[in-house]
Protein backbone atom coordinates (compact mmCIF):
# COMPACT_ATOMS: atom_id res chain seq x y z
CA UNK A 1 0.00 0.00 0.00
CA UNK A 2 1.12 3.57 -0.63
CA UNK A 3 1.30 6.22 1.24
CA UNK A 4 -1.30 8.09 -0.69
CA UNK A 5 -3.44 4.74 -0.07
CA UNK A 6 -2.85 4.56 3.56
CA UNK A 7 -3.67 8.88 3.45
CA UNK A 8 -6.86 8.02 1.76
CA UNK A 9 -8.00 5.19 4.20
CA UNK A 10 -7.22 7.16 7.48
CA UNK A 11 -9.74 9.68 6.36
CA UNK A 12 -12.02 7.09 5.33
CA UNK A 13 -11.83 5.92 8.70
CA UNK A 14 -11.92 9.10 10.48
CA UNK A 15 -14.92 10.24 8.38
CA UNK A 16 -17.03 7.25 9.55
CA UNK A 17 -15.76 7.64 13.21
CA UNK A 18 -16.73 11.63 12.88
CA UNK A 19 -20.29 10.55 11.75
CA UNK A 20 -20.67 7.80 14.26
CA UNK A 21 -19.87 4.89 12.63
CA UNK A 22 -17.91 2.02 13.76
CA UNK A 23 -15.64 1.37 10.84
CA UNK A 24 -14.76 -1.78 11.29
CA UNK A 25 -18.70 -3.18 11.76
CA UNK A 26 -19.87 -0.39 9.67
CA UNK A 27 -22.43 0.07 12.26
CA UNK A 28 -23.58 3.33 14.27
CA UNK A 29 -22.03 3.22 18.06
CA UNK A 30 -23.99 3.90 20.78
CA UNK A 31 -24.90 7.47 21.71
CA UNK A 32 -22.79 7.09 24.75
CA UNK A 33 -19.81 6.33 22.93
CA UNK A 34 -16.73 9.10 23.26
CA UNK A 35 -17.06 9.85 19.25
CA UNK A 36 -20.79 11.12 19.19
CA UNK A 37 -19.35 14.04 21.52
CA UNK A 38 -19.67 16.95 19.15
CA UNK A 39 -16.23 18.32 20.43
CA UNK A 40 -14.43 15.19 19.49
CA UNK A 41 -16.64 15.15 16.32
CA UNK A 42 -15.53 18.40 15.48
CA UNK A 43 -11.79 17.41 16.13
CA UNK A 44 -12.27 13.91 13.94
CA UNK A 45 -13.62 16.26 11.11
CA UNK A 46 -10.98 18.37 11.01
CA UNK A 47 -8.20 16.47 10.99
CA UNK A 48 -10.35 14.67 7.90
CA UNK A 49 -10.27 17.98 6.08
CA UNK A 50 -5.94 18.14 6.53
CA UNK A 51 -5.77 14.75 5.13
CA UNK A 52 -7.81 15.85 2.15
CA UNK A 53 -5.89 19.05 1.54
CA UNK A 54 -3.09 16.27 1.70
CA UNK A 55 -4.50 13.80 -0.56
CA UNK A 56 -5.40 16.30 -2.99
CA UNK A 57 -1.63 17.44 -3.52
CA UNK A 58 -1.12 13.86 -4.43
CA UNK A 59 0.06 12.45 -0.72
CA UNK A 60 3.13 14.91 -0.92
CA UNK A 61 4.03 16.74 2.68
CA UNK A 62 5.57 20.26 1.59
CA UNK A 63 8.57 21.25 3.68
CA UNK A 64 8.97 24.14 5.05
CA UNK A 65 11.43 26.01 3.58
CA UNK A 66 15.12 26.88 5.72
CA UNK A 67 15.18 30.87 7.35
CA UNK A 68 18.36 31.45 7.61
CA UNK A 69 18.71 32.11 11.44
CA UNK A 70 19.66 35.49 12.90
CA UNK A 71 22.82 35.85 15.13
CA UNK A 72 22.80 34.65 18.68
CA UNK A 73 21.72 37.11 20.77
CA UNK A 74 20.40 37.07 24.90
CA UNK A 75 19.50 39.95 26.90
CA UNK A 76 19.70 40.92 30.22
CA UNK A 77 16.67 40.10 31.67
CA UNK A 78 17.07 36.73 29.90
CA UNK A 79 20.62 35.99 31.70
CA UNK A 80 18.29 36.61 34.66
CA UNK A 81 17.14 32.83 34.40
CA UNK A 82 20.26 31.18 33.88
CA UNK A 83 20.74 29.34 37.51
CA UNK A 84 23.81 29.91 38.61
CA UNK A 85 25.20 26.27 40.02
CA UNK A 86 27.39 26.92 43.44
CA UNK A 87 28.96 23.43 42.62
CA UNK A 88 31.74 23.91 39.82
CA UNK A 89 30.88 22.91 36.58
CA UNK A 90 32.60 22.77 32.95
CA UNK A 91 31.81 25.14 30.27
CA UNK A 92 29.83 23.21 28.26
CA UNK A 93 27.26 23.11 31.13
CA UNK A 94 27.42 26.60 31.09
CA UNK A 95 27.01 26.90 27.61
CA UNK A 96 23.72 24.48 27.56
CA UNK A 97 22.15 26.71 30.40
CA UNK A 98 23.03 29.91 28.17
CA UNK A 99 21.30 28.26 25.11
CA UNK A 100 18.26 26.67 27.00
CA UNK A 101 17.31 30.27 27.68
CA UNK A 102 16.92 31.63 23.92
CA UNK A 103 14.89 30.53 21.09
CA UNK A 104 16.97 28.16 19.00
CA UNK A 105 14.67 28.03 15.77
CA UNK A 106 15.26 31.93 15.43
CA UNK A 107 18.68 31.75 16.26
CA UNK A 108 22.37 30.31 16.04
CA UNK A 109 23.82 29.02 19.22
CA UNK A 110 26.13 30.40 21.39
CA UNK A 111 29.50 27.90 21.42
CA UNK A 112 31.26 27.04 24.36
CA UNK A 113 35.14 28.05 22.15
CA UNK A 114 33.51 31.81 22.14
CA UNK A 115 33.95 31.98 25.99
CA UNK A 116 36.62 30.37 26.33
CA UNK A 117 38.25 32.38 23.65
CA UNK A 118 36.81 35.48 25.56
CA UNK A 119 38.56 34.01 28.35
CA UNK A 120 42.06 33.07 27.07
CA UNK A 121 42.36 37.08 25.48
CA UNK A 122 41.88 38.41 28.83
CA UNK A 123 44.01 36.06 30.66
CA UNK A 124 42.17 33.70 32.68
CA UNK A 125 42.84 30.47 30.86
CA UNK A 126 45.81 29.43 28.61
CA UNK A 127 46.38 26.23 26.20
CA UNK A 128 48.99 23.28 27.72
CA UNK A 129 49.23 20.25 25.98
CA UNK A 130 48.79 17.16 28.23
CA UNK A 131 51.19 14.05 28.22
CA UNK A 132 49.11 12.08 25.88
CA UNK A 133 49.75 15.09 23.63
CA UNK A 134 46.29 16.74 23.40
CA UNK A 135 45.87 20.36 24.14
CA UNK A 136 43.73 21.81 27.10
CA UNK A 137 42.10 24.84 28.89
CA UNK A 138 43.21 25.17 32.24
CA UNK A 139 43.52 28.14 34.36
CA UNK A 140 45.93 30.59 34.74
CA UNK A 141 46.55 32.19 38.38
CA UNK A 142 44.53 35.25 37.50
CA UNK A 143 41.76 32.59 36.58
CA UNK A 144 42.02 30.56 39.60
CA UNK A 145 41.61 34.11 41.46
CA UNK A 146 38.00 34.47 40.03
CA UNK A 147 36.81 30.73 40.75
CA UNK A 148 38.24 28.72 37.74
CA UNK A 149 40.07 25.45 38.59
CA UNK A 150 41.18 21.81 37.81
CA UNK A 151 39.13 18.58 38.98
CA UNK A 152 40.58 15.25 38.44
CA UNK A 153 37.43 12.47 37.82
CA UNK A 154 37.16 9.19 36.77
CA UNK A 155 36.29 7.70 33.76
CA UNK A 156 35.65 4.13 32.01
CA UNK A 157 39.01 4.66 30.61
CA UNK A 158 41.02 6.22 33.85
CA UNK A 159 41.42 9.64 35.62
CA UNK A 160 41.34 12.54 33.66
CA UNK A 161 40.97 16.65 34.42
CA UNK A 162 38.37 18.84 33.67
CA UNK A 163 38.49 22.83 33.67
CA UNK A 164 35.15 23.47 36.27
CA UNK A 165 33.82 27.38 36.88
CA UNK A 166 32.47 27.68 40.23
CA UNK A 167 29.50 30.66 40.63
CA UNK A 168 31.80 33.59 40.66
CA UNK A 169 33.50 31.95 37.69
CA UNK A 170 30.33 31.62 35.97
CA UNK A 171 28.71 35.18 36.94
CA UNK A 172 31.92 36.93 35.09
CA UNK A 173 30.84 35.18 32.49
CA UNK A 174 27.22 36.01 32.37
CA UNK A 175 28.25 39.91 33.29
CA UNK A 176 30.69 39.68 29.96
CA UNK A 177 27.95 38.08 27.61
CA UNK A 178 28.34 41.27 24.94
CA UNK A 179 31.70 40.49 24.43
CA UNK A 180 31.56 37.28 24.36
CA UNK A 181 28.86 37.17 21.97
CA UNK A 182 30.69 39.49 19.92
CA UNK A 183 33.23 37.01 19.35
CA UNK A 184 30.32 34.01 18.81
CA UNK A 185 28.85 36.20 15.75
CA UNK A 186 32.16 37.02 14.26
CA UNK A 187 33.11 33.84 13.96
CA UNK A 188 30.08 32.89 12.71
CA UNK A 189 30.26 35.95 9.83
CA UNK A 190 33.60 35.37 8.64
CA UNK A 191 32.82 31.28 8.08
CA UNK A 192 36.55 30.89 6.98
CA UNK A 193 37.12 33.99 4.57
CA UNK A 194 39.14 36.27 5.63
CA UNK A 195 38.59 39.82 4.90
CA UNK A 196 41.91 40.93 5.15
CA UNK A 197 43.52 38.00 3.03
CA UNK A 198 46.64 39.06 0.97
CA UNK A 199 46.59 42.35 2.10
CA UNK A 200 50.32 43.60 3.31
CA UNK A 201 50.74 43.42 6.67
CA UNK A 202 51.22 46.63 9.21
CA UNK A 203 53.62 47.26 12.20
CA UNK A 204 50.22 47.38 14.09
CA UNK A 205 49.25 43.99 13.05
CA UNK A 206 52.14 42.45 13.68
CA UNK A 207 52.62 43.88 17.13
CA UNK A 208 48.65 42.23 17.66
CA UNK A 209 49.96 39.08 16.35
CA UNK A 210 52.55 38.64 18.16
CA UNK A 211 51.02 39.66 21.21
CA UNK A 212 47.93 37.07 20.67
CA UNK A 213 50.61 34.75 20.25
CA UNK A 214 52.96 35.17 23.36
CA UNK A 215 49.06 35.18 25.24
CA UNK A 216 49.27 31.63 23.42
CA UNK A 217 45.59 32.32 21.64
CA UNK A 218 44.89 29.47 19.54
CA UNK A 219 45.99 29.73 15.67
CA UNK A 220 42.10 29.99 15.04
CA UNK A 221 40.56 32.50 16.96
CA UNK A 222 44.31 34.74 15.99
CA UNK A 223 42.97 34.45 12.12
CA UNK A 224 39.55 35.30 13.00
CA UNK A 225 40.98 38.56 15.21
CA UNK A 226 43.07 39.79 12.07
CA UNK A 227 40.73 38.77 10.01
CA UNK A 228 43.01 36.24 7.78
CA UNK A 229 43.37 32.61 6.62
CA UNK A 230 45.26 30.13 9.59
CA UNK A 231 48.03 29.94 6.84
CA UNK A 232 48.89 33.62 6.19
CA UNK A 233 49.03 33.80 9.89
CA UNK A 234 51.24 30.95 10.67
CA UNK A 235 53.56 31.97 7.48
CA UNK A 236 53.74 35.97 9.41
CA UNK A 237 55.12 34.51 12.15
CA UNK A 238 57.64 32.34 10.59
CA UNK A 239 58.77 35.55 9.15
CA UNK A 240 58.90 37.47 12.51
CA UNK A 241 60.76 34.67 13.61
CA UNK A 242 58.30 33.86 16.51
CA UNK A 243 57.95 30.72 15.46
CA UNK A 244 59.76 28.23 13.55
CA UNK A 245 59.05 26.80 10.19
Amino acid sequence: MTELETMQRAKMYLDKLANGIDPVSDKPVPDSDCINHVRISRCLFYVSGILGKLIEEGGAVKKRPKTKKAGFNVTGNELTGYRIDTTPIPISEITKRINALVDAEEMTQLKYSSITSYLMQNGLITEEQNDDGKKAKVPTDKGRSIGISREERIGTNGNYYVTVYNAEAQKYILDNMSAIIEINNASRISSGTAGLQGQPWTDNYDEVLTDLFNKRVPLSEIAITLKRTENEVLARLKCLGVTKG
